[in-house]
């Protein structure tokens, strides 16, 4: 599972059992309390049987650590006391642009965008990650 966390939605997606495919699942919407979000998040990493879960972390350009790093790092110390499977933060970079380009490509309206965009960048992020360790084998 990959998480794009930010302050307003968390998008999850899901990978195959294989580690071959990454899916978006959800966008899951803030709600002005962590605690909720976290327990919201614990349920669905339980629910789909996760064995890893990927949190992006937004790295600027040079590779230094984005103002949403220290939020993205401190829900992921959150979340690993609620779930026991290993949590790894992931270079998100350019994700949100990547998938709000793809949406528009498949002719997304802007609203649709907005509902989808989240749950679509996590999925990057995790396709991302599974290559990454996929060429690490």
């Amino acid at each position: 599972m990959a998480l794009d966390v930010g302050e307003k939605t968390i998008g999850v997606a899901l990978s195959d059992e294989l580690g071959i495919v990454a899916s978006p699942l959800v966008t899951v919407r803030r709600t002005g309390s962590e605690k909720a979000d976290l327990r919201e998040v614990a349920r669905l990493v339980e629910e789909h049987g996760v064995s890893k879960v990927v949190v992006g972390i937004p790295l600027m350009l040079s590779g230094a650590e984005a103002v949403q790093a220290g939020k993205a790092r401190g829900f992921a110390a959150k979340l690993a006391r609620r779930v026991r499977v290993p949590i790894e933060m992931w270079d998100e970079r350019l994700t949100t642009v990547e998938a709000e380009r793809a949406l528009i490509e498949a002719g997304e309206t802007r609203e649709q965008r907005g509902r989808s965009v989240d749950k679509v960048a996590a999925a990057l992020i995790l396709r991302s990650y599974l290559a990454a360790k996929g060429s690490d084998s």
